[in-house]
């Protein structure tokens, strides 16, 4: 996949492609959708490629910030899930005020006249261009008697585990996930959530009462609600159950909220590498124990409930 960057990478886009544009923020069920709906269009297409225009980091992290959602995949990630999906060209647009300050009908004159874009694919609710004033009804009508056909995919719908329908967003990715609700949250994404990033030190108490954890710092990322998670992660080609912490270790009396996570079956040390953890399900909510030795005999009780979770027999999900 060829990496582009700025408008003038959106500009250098070979003519005739088909392109969507988005924050692609978890690359969920919908997102795939869109792609797969481009890679229809390839042999309708004159390059027969397939392009995705990104924005990263999220513009709202320089317009407003205390507004910007938190991540839910990771820039290399989400470059890799494209990727995947078997996409030509990537353009990554910054934040930058030259694309922020640009308005809808430049934007839009930048795809139909110098990218030449021959398909454009986009969700019912996609806006773009400065304060969103670009929007598909707007670009229905411009891309009339052009050489731009514009393809309106309707939203993905999905089931719950408690049987709701929901229509499939970003958005309603990170509800679940803040909510603990993993086993939704994999639904929409077609994959387990992940929380990633270095391992780093901790207190090591884990340790020291024989249940080391890696300390992972995901501050990036959306991390799930308080409480205890089956979880899975690789290392060195080997896959192992995770039991993963999220929370303020009340037992230890502590404050700061810490992602844990106790990789069953190893014994390495992983200091300063970077680990993926797979969260497959919620456990139960955080406790305080009163003492060491309620710890450990619930940390037992825990580790079997998530071997058969996460364990090479990993049930449906």
């Amino acid at each position: 996949m060829n990496v582009r960057e700025g408008l003038d990478g959106l500009r250098s886009l070979p003519p005739g492609s088909a392109v969507t544009i988005g924050n692609f923020d978890g690359v969920h069920l919908g997102h795939q959708h869109i792609i797969a709906t481009c890679n229809a269009l390839r042999p309708r297409s004159p390059s027969g490629k397939v392009a995705i225009v990104t924005f990263e980091p999220h513009p709202l992290t320089v317009l407003r910030p205390e507004l910007a959602p938190p991540r839910l995949t990771m820039p290399a990630t989400k470059q890799r899930l494209i990727a995947d999906l078997g996409v030509d060209d990537y353009v990554v647009l910054a934040p930058t005020p030259d694309v922020l300050g640009l308005s809808a009908e430049a934007f839009w004159a930048i795809l139909k006249d110098e990218s030449r874009v021959a398909h454009l694919v986009e969700g019912e609710s996609f806006t773009f261009g400065k304060a969103r004033g670009g929007t598909v009804p707007k670009l229905r009508e411009w891309s009339q008697g052009t050489s731009v056909t514009l393809h309106v995919v309707e939203p993905i719908e999905t089931a719950m585990v408690d049987k709701q329908i929901a229509p499939l967003s970003s958005s309603l990715v990170r509800f679940l996930v803040d909510a603990g609700r993993m086993r939704d949250a994999t639904t929409c994404l077609g994959r387990p959530y992940v929380l990633e990033g270095p391992v780093v030190k901790g207190h090591q108490r884990g340790r020291t009462i024989g249940i080391p954890t890696a300390n992972l710092d995901c501050a990036d990322l959306m991390v799930p609600t308080d409480g205890v998670y089956a979880a899975s992660c690789t290392i060195g080609g080997q896959s192992h159950p995770v039991a993963l912490s999220i929370g303020t270790m009340p037992t230890f009396g502590e404050n700061k909220r810490q992602v844990e996570a106790h990789i069953l079956d190893f014994d390495g040390d992983i200091y300063g590498q970077h680990l993926s953890v797979e969260v497959i399900d919620w456990v139960r909510e955080q406790w305080k124990l009163p003492g060491i030795d309620a710890l450990k005999a619930q940390i037992a009780k825990d580790i079997g409930v998530i071997r058969r979770i996460a364990g090479p027999t990993r049930r449906e999900q």
